[in-house]
């Protein structure tokens, strides 16, 4: 439960709106606190008020524009791709919470890209387009994933993480130092900048970069994240919290540590320690005005020990695919025990596959690509699903809510009617290629999925289950192909592959509030063509 001791103050629920059978529900779950069972109601338009609606969709368009940005970017390489500093990364954050809770502390698992190109990079939770590069100087665009620290009970109905975009200028002091000054913002335009150096020691197996960041947050930023300003309390909902706590500054500071292992093979490290100003740490709503986070994975990188390649012999590939939903979980669509979808949702995609290595662990049959793809999730007919009651939105919990019909007593049929809706895709994708009788590949990708409006097949799940949905999660892609040209003799399609896929959505087992600690996703078997230039 959070909840507050200072001052005699109980801080409020931080739950949006509930996404439950296409339609937008308020939770009857009250404040997480100590003072108040979770039985309250608050309308949609109480919850947008009070800053509790995240609007996510509205990134999308930001998201899109990245999307296309770097899609034209990797194109630019069609002939003799060169090798570019390249990573995939596993593994936990645990941080602990500033605000008064019993739960003291919050941990995520969390997938990493890594990625510079010439235009396009990715950092981990940051992502970027060079716009300008002269000499020491280099200005950016660039969006970074936030945290927002609660216990991780809450995390399926608060979504306050936060994809903010933003500016960046750098100036590289020396090969190893360099400095940063940013302007960031999220969706509802409250900014905060920073100044931020970081400096590089390298030897031997050993990376270590220490850095040290200033940050400055607005008035509206620091109020409604540390402050909370603008949240209901739970004893009078109809007056939100007034604690407006004014601008303020925090610093951090960290250091991030690789240790090469192997050949591609390094364990990953971060630490870091942030203090609060101290107006804002004397907040009603703070209780730890110093708190810190640690990162322990593993990853997957360029073998330092090796010169990068001037031109890679894998080549950049298109793939068109058409996919059809089945409720069905990977372990059966392996052992091809895999049921039809009732609904019959069905999906097409087009993606781009930029080569970024010709092999890993010194084994060559393995190529390697950073990947990109635009996924639309067709109409579907009208599908009815019955939640028996006591289970999934069919409780006392969620009973009447919103145009939730369920009274969580008797059974409840439910009515699923999705529009076309769109999908974007970022990922690595790994294929190892078996030259025998034919040339064919096996194929895995690991990544992002984002869906502007979660499909029907996911949606039936997260009711009957009891969920909030989530757009973004984790995306896998598992695939099996052959060329047509090794195939049928000829030459002129060796480079063409048909193959078979499992597109996959997922959200790791509830172990990451990005994915909203949801338990499910969707699985869509398809069929492919795949041409490399």
């Amino acid at each position: 439960m959070l909840y507050i001791h200072k001052r005699v103050l109980t801080i409020p629920a931080l739950l949006p709106d509930f996404n439950i059978s296409r339609q937008i529900f308020t939770c009857q779950c009250g404040a997480l606190s100590d003072a108040l069972l979770l039985s309250q109601r608050f309308d949609t338009d109480q919850l947008i008020q009070s800053g509790f609606y995240f609007k996510q969709n509205i990134t999308m368009k930001k998201i899109f524009l990245t999307f296309i940005l770097f899609v034209f970017s990797l194109s630019a390489y069609a002939d003799g791709v060169p090798e570019k500093d390249w990573g995939i990364a596993a593994g936990f954050r645990i941080a602990r919470i500033p605000y008064p809770a019993q739960e003291q502390q919050v941990s995520d698992f969390i997938p990493l890209m890594f990625y510079d190109g010439d235009i396009f990079f990715v950092r981990g939770l940051t992502g970027g387009v060079r716009l300008y590069t002269k000499d020491q100087w280099q200005f950016s665009l660039i969006a970074r994933y936030r945290y927002f620290d609660i216990p991780a009970e809450h995390q399926n109905l608060v979504r306050g993480n936060s994809l903010d975009f933003g500016g960046e200028v750098k100036y590289r002091i020396t090969d190893e130092l360099e400095t940063n000054f940013e302007i960031m913002t999220d969706n509802d335009s409250r900014y905060y900048s920073s100044l931020n150096t970081r400096y590089h020691w390298d030897s031997g197996s050993w990376d270590i970069f220490p850095y040290a960041t200033l940050r400055y947050k607005s008035a509206d930023f620091n109020n409604y994240y540390y402050g909370l300003d603008g949240f209901p309390s739970p004893g009078d909902p109809a007056n939100p919290l007034d604690n407006k706590i004014g601008s303020g500054f925090d610093l951090t500071i960290g250091s991030e540590v690789r240790y090469h292992v192997i050949s591609n093979f390094y364990l990953l490290g971060r630490a870091q320690l942030t203090t609060l100003d101290s107006n804002t740490r004397d907040s009603i709503t703070i209780e730890n005005g110093t708190h810190g986070e640690i990162y322990l994975g593993i990853a997957f990188f360029n073998d330092k020990t090796k010169k990068k390649s001037s031109s890679l012999k894998a080549k950049p590939y298109l793939r068109f695919a058409h996919g059809w939903a089945t409720p069905s979980n990977i372990g059966d669509i392996m052992k091809f025990n895999s049921v039809d979808d009732e609904q019959n949702n069905q999906l097409t995609s087009l993606f781009y596959g930029h080569p970024i290595a010709d092999s890993l662990f010194g084994v060559e049959a393995i190529d390697l690509y950073i990947t990109t793809g635009f996924v639309y999730h067709h109409g579907s007919d009208p599908y009815d699903q019955t939640i028996e009651a006591g289970t999934g939105i069919n409780t006392a919990e969620f009973a009447g809510l919103g145009d939730n019909t369920c009274d969580g007593v008797n059974p409840c049929t439910i009515t699923y009617d999705l529009q076309p809706t769109n999908e974007y895709v970022l990922g690595i994708k790994l294929y190892y290629t078996i030259n025998w009788p034919a040339r064919w590949r096996l194929g895995f990708a690991e990544g992002l999925s984002y869906i502007e409006t979660v499909s029907n097949i996911e949606q039936r799940e997260m009711d009957s289950k009891g969920y909030r949905s989530s757009n973004l999660m984790n995306y896998l892609d598992f695939t099996l192909d052959f060329s047509l040209g090794d195939t049928f003799g000829v030459n002129s399609m060796n480079d063409l592959y048909f193959g078979v896929g499992v597109h996959h959505r997922s959200s790791i087992f509830e172990t990451s509030s990005s994915f909203g600690r949801i338990k499910g996703g969707s699985n869509y078997n398809s069929l492919y063509l795949q041409y490399h230039w």
